[in-house]
């Protein structure tokens, strides 16, 4: 190594309070908030509708899981393995899902999870597609489990038993 090269290194890192208080992201506050404290974390026991959805170009993944009171959406909680860009939508997504009717939350957009964040930058806007897909599988589930029932009490019906 040269004189000159070795004195580009650092001899030792830095000391841990001489680093930025908060992450270093190109991410706004509200994002950055929603990641270093997301909303609905957890999973919900006997949910009524859940999924698991996954992104193999970036290994980002989420599951979500959804209790459903008279058609809304009374809890929904997500975990997610991902950058702060996957779990900032995610968490957005599930504050915009609560409290709506499963056909409310099925019309969730990305670019309403985007719009509620105040933006997120532009190589990351496919993280947002990844919570509003698994609200939306969450829901299809939810809404077979309803459909499996209905069949079930109509064939017990018919069939008197």
């Amino acid at each position: 190594m040269t004189e000159e090269s070795s004195r580009e290194l650092p001899e030792k890192p830095p000391e841990p309070d001489s680093l930025p208080a908060g992450p270093i992201l190109f991410y706004n506050e509200t994002v950055i908030d929603h990641f270093m404290h997301p909303r609905n974390v957890g999973e919900l026991e006997n949910p009524d509708g859940e999924a698991v959805v996954g992104d193999p170009m970036c290994g980002d993944q989420m599951k979500v899981s959804i209790r459903v009171d008279n058609g809304i959406i009374s809890d929904i909680k997500f975990k997610s393995f991902g950058c702060p860009g996957a779990i900032s939508t995610s968490s957005m997504v599930t504050e915009l899902a609560r409290g709506k009717s499963t056909v409310e939350a099925l019309l969730i957009t990305d670019d309403d999870v985007v719009l509620a964040l105040g933006g997120i930058p532009a190589h990351k806007k496919h993280c947002s597609l990844l919570g509003v897909r698994a609200v939306q599988q969450a829901i299809q589930d939810y809404l077979r489990k309803e459909k499996a029932e209905i069949d079930r009490v109509h064939e017990k019906d018919i069939s008197g038993s």
